[in-house]
């Protein structure tokens, strides 16, 4: 592949980066040296706050990822009052001058009005137009669709109606989330209007990945067949993969659950305390061979076939698309 070679879009403007491919923030997964390989493969990678339990932790892995690459760091940050530490990762990120946050599940004002004086980029996590036009009223800087392809809390329509649906909603860019796991799937959502994709389950399965080796090989072995919702985790819908013990415990919440999780006054600690369980388990099986498998990831495992480097999952998606769109020009030509 050619050194020089860039596939210029409003993203790759807005972060000085040669493709238009965020690695996107997988909670416990995404880590420092995932980081590292994709802004030096030419593409960028977000990592969620939650992933570092201290905030030394946390300051250590961002000064590692600048000491050892150069280009953007981004940050995911759950903007809703059930993250008792956003303060905390706020200041953090405004200390140690990330280059851009994605904010998902609840309001970005607080994140985008500390953001904007320092020059960080805020992109928000959006599923439906209505939301998007208040992010953008708020100052965002591009909205991320989440769209029903995408792993993780999806959204409820998939891209070929979501992009066209938020392009003419707002007037800030939009970046794909969901739906593209090969370099032919990345030159369709760039064709729809996105100006970018954020793409996570594709490099779960990978070296530098710290989660263990049975979920790594789970991605290689399950497809997209094998992913369905949960709300046993989080408290909202979230994307697993089937394995035997979710099909035992189910992915609907007992009556019990559902009955709390509506009482005005509990509301709020029920769902705390739903993530907290839900995460806990989450966490238990991406590091550790156990039989209570709750492996998040989405559909596009389908593509993942061996368990490979970051830069060259990369590598092969800009290959992919290059060949794509050359094919598309040849057909052009003959037409």
């Amino acid at each position: 592949m050619n050194k020089l070679h860039t596939i210029d879009t409003a993203l790759t403007d807005m972060l000085g980066i040669r493709y238009p491919i965020i690695m996107a923030p997988m909670f416990l997964v995404s880590n420092a040296a995932m980081t590292i390989e994709a802004i030096n493969a030419g593409a960028t990678g977000a990592i969620p706050a939650l992933n570092y339990r201290t905030d030394k932790e946390f300051r250590a892995a961002l000064q590692q990822i600048r000491d050892n690459s150069k280009g953007p760091i981004g940050i995911n940050i759950i903007a809703n009052k059930s993250n008792i530490k956003l303060q905390e990762h706020l200041r953090t990120c405004l200390d140690m001058h990330v280059d851009y946050i994605i904010t998902s599940l609840g309001s970005p004002e607080e994140i985008i009005n500390a953001c904007k004086p320092e020059g960080i980029k805020v992109f928000c996590d959006v599923v439906d137009d209505r939301f998007a036009r208040k992010v953008e009223d708020l100052g965002a800087d591009a909205v991320i669709a989440v769209n029903s392809g995408a792993g993780g809390h999806a959204g409820p329509l998939p891209s070929a109606q979501l992009i066209p649906s938020l392009l003419a909603a707002v007037n800030i860019p939009v970046i794909n989330a969901g739906e593209v796991g090969k370099g032919e799937h990345l030159l369709r959502v760039l064709q729809r209007g996105a100006c970018g994709a954020s793409i996570g389950s594709l490099f779960i399965a990978t070296y530098e990945a710290e989660v263990s080796q049975e979920y790594k090989q789970a991605c290689v072995d399950y497809g997209a067949k094998d992913i369905v919702f949960t709300n046993k985790i989080s408290g909202t819908p979230c994307t697993v993969i089937n394995t035997p013990y979710v099909q035992k415990i189910g992915t609907e919440q007992n009556w019990l659950e559902v009955m709390l999780a509506r009482n005005k006054s509990l509301k709020k600690y029920i769902k705390m305390l739903t993530f907290y369980k839900g995460m806990k388990a989450v966490e238990k099986a991406a590091f550790s061979a156990t039989y209570k498998t709750v492996w998040c990831a989405g559909p596009t495992i389908e593509y993942v076939h061996a368990i490979k480097p970051v830069r060259e999952i990369i590598q092969t998606l800009v290959s992919e698309y290059d060949a794509a769109l050359a094919k598309q020009e040849s057909k052009s030509v003959e037409a």
